[in-house]
């Protein structure tokens, strides 16, 4: 990604390598990783606001807010804070790939 990650690794370093994709990017997270944990590692927002195209990166991180849902590529939605990455999962995160999902 071209941002900085927002969270950086400090442990569990050799935990488990666990694959996904990023916006058509393959990067790796780690087995026990939370979706918001293995996207915030490697991205500097989490989503953009489908409504003021705003960096997002979660707000409550409990499950409460439904500010870190992120869309799946098969078009679903997932809350990011409460789902553990699973490998080989694909999101979507920026707009514009948002959109031509939904119409596709």
């Amino acid at each position: 990604m071209s941002m900085h990650a927002q969270f950086r690794r400090r442990y569990r370093l050799d935990e488990t390598p666990v694959p996904f994709t990023l916006n058509g990017v393959l990067e790796t997270g780690r087995r026990g990783d939370t979706v918001l944990t293995a996207i915030l590692s490697v991205s500097g927002r989490l989503r953009q606001s489908e409504f003021t195209g705003e960096d997002r990166a979660g707000f409550c991180l409990i499950g409460a807010c439904q500010d870190c849902y992120v869309m799946l590529a098969n078009g679903s939605r997932v809350r990011a804070c409460s789902t553990a990455l699973l490998p080989g999962m694909a999101f979507i995160t920026d707009l514009d790939a948002m959109a031509g999902a939904a119409h596709e």
